[in-house]
């Protein structure tokens, strides 16, 4: 407990700069790039042959439509971005909050 309370400055600038450091890192890392991936466009690329061949086979054998999954997908992502983007300023504010608090002067107390 005596290294906490001597060290206690230390740990806190060392912590608001870990967590300003990570919230920099996940808000760069998760950020969109422009343009599609290739996963992205192999995908549409697919997509589209199924299509193709789906219409093609229209000999009389009626296939089950599947269910268009689309939506729950892009809804997924939008979620996952939001939930980065939260993430990311929690932890930039924790940083902030720990770093400026390291700065606070206390009155020491005598007993």
């Amino acid at each position: 407990m005596e290294f906490l309370k001597k060290y206690k400055i230390l740990i806190f600038r060392s912590v608001g700069i870990l967590m300003l450091l990570i919230g920099f890192v996940i808000h760069f890392w998760v950020t969109p790039k422009e343009g599609f991936t290739q996963n992205e466009i192999a995908a549409a690329n697919v997509a589209r042959m199924e299509a193709v061949v789906a219409k093609g086979s229209g000999s009389g054998s009626s296939k089950p439509q599947e269910k268009d999954t689309s939506k729950y997908l892009e809804e997924f992502k939008n979620t996952r971005a939001k939930q980065m983007q939260y993430l990311t300023i929690i932890a930039m504010l924790m940083g902030v909050g720990f770093f400026g608090y390291s700065f606070i002067k206390k009155d020491k107390v005598q007993e």
